[in-house]
């Protein structure tokens, strides 16, 4: 792979205040070039995040992040790897770069209205030089994974787990095997539009050793304001999807993961920290450590008992299993709510559940993430030992207000 030269770097450099004040202007146009010039790759885009301005807020971050470590890639190792696993997710092919590239570059051009030729020719070796990072990466996911593409399966079960949160079970239509995978990992769930596309959807899988199939647990998304529409897969998993149904799947995928084996190695406690629908991964990592001799803190924010989704089944889990332990905190209990505490994951109340040789592994809203990142960085917990999901560079977490999981 060929290094970027000295004058790209500084040129790149020298656009870093430029994409500072401007980088949404420019991301938001960039995805409505494409998407006017190539509808092929609509797919791949969760059209709420578009509406939302959420997909368009990512990918400025990205951009910025990259330009600010243009010097030292190597600093964006976890954020690249994060990028590969979605890719692969969602089947992004070599022949998909060339596309966004196009226009990035015409994007810039004519936000700047010209670009300068000594930027379009930077910016152009600098796109070239992480999409090859990418595609590497991705080449090798792909050689990893049990098949490439999609498969169908079929739903055998459909269990609500709360007011909002519903779970599907899948097996193979065919009647093969089903994947392996890793605690914490997701899939990808294609289903048909109503316009003859389709679209995709990441979903965590909340079981790991669960007999029979796979299971992902869904939040129905509605709508927040009146000129946003509601989650479009979410919605139909719930209230169209029946069971004999098939959707289309794609392999599991996804670097947030917990290996239980080198935790029983290691013996070191772990704490599962989840806010919402962000149980998901760590029930999956939870189900891992069953039977285990280290200890397991799994503690679990919700608002209320009726958005509190696996309660009994974490409860049974603790039950059933000396080395774990489960607390459940609402941040807005409803008038006969039991939790075990109400307030918001602050550092008084963390606290109790760290030692220095804690590994922390969380997942939940945006908010909540940031709040307890911010609260593990307080503390002086070591970085090495703190594991989070989180779709962008992670510095956008610091720039994020609390609220109530």
């Amino acid at each position: 792979m060929t290094a970027l030269s000295k004058e790209t770097i500084e040129t790149v450099k020298a656009t870093i205040p430029f994409l500072a004040e401007n980088a949404t202007q420019l991301t938001a146009h960039f995805y409505q070039r494409m998407f006017r010039e190539n509808p092929e790759v609509k797919a791949y885009f969760n059209a709420a995040h578009q509406v939302s301005g959420s997909q368009q807020g990512a990918l400025a971050a990205s951009v910025c992040a990259f330009a600010r470590n243009i010097e030292t890639p190597e600093n964006l190792a976890t954020a690249v790897s994060l990028i590969a696993n979605k890719h692969a997710s969602l089947g992004v092919q070599p022949e998909h770069y060339p596309i966004v590239g196009k226009h990035l570059l015409a994007s810039i051009d004519e936000l700047l209205n010209p670009a300068p030729p000594e930027i379009l020719k930077a910016w152009g070796e600098a796109y070239g030089f992480l999409a090859e990072v990418l595609i590497q990466q991705e080449k090798g996911i792909y050689a990893e994974q049990s098949w490439n593409g999609f498969r169908k399966f079929t739903l055998f079960r459909k269990e609500e787990e709360s007011s909002v949160v519903t779970s599907f079970y899948l097996k193979p239509s065919d009647g093969g095997t089903v994947p392996a995978y890793l605690p914490g990992q997701y899939i990808t769930v294609r289903i048909p539009t109503a316009d003859g596309s389709t679209t995709m959807r990441n979903y965590s899988l909340s079981c790991h050793g669960c007999q029979h199939g796979l299971r992902i647990s869904v939040k129905q998304e509605k709508a927040a304001h009146a000129d946003q529409p509601d989650g479009y897969v979410s919605n139909y998993l719930h209230e169209q999807l029946a069971l004999g149904d098939e959707v289309e799947v794609a392999p599991p995928c996804g670097d947030f993961v917990f290996d239980a084996d080198a935790a029983e190695q290691a013996g070191t406690p772990v704490l599962l920290l989840s806010g919402g629908i962000g149980i998901t991964p760590l029930l999956s990592m939870l189900h891992a450590c069953k039977g285990k001799s280290f200890p397991v803190s799994f503690v679990h924010g919700a608002i209320d008992s009726k958005h509190h989704a696996f309660a009994s089944e974490v409860t049974q889990l603790a039950q059933e299993h000396e080395n774990i332990s489960a607390h459940f905190r609402y941040s807005a209990p409803l008038d006969g709510d039991t939790p075990d505490s109400h307030g918001l994951f602050d550092r008084e109340f963390l606290s109790q559940y760290l030692s220095p040789e804690t590994e922390v592994y969380f997942c939940g809203p945006k908010p909540m993430m940031a709040h307890v990142l911010s609260v593990l960085d307080s503390i002086g917990h070591p970085a090495d030992k703190v594991h989070y999901e989180f779709f962008g560079p992670a510095e956008e977490l610091s720039k994020c207000p609390m609220h109530a999981v």
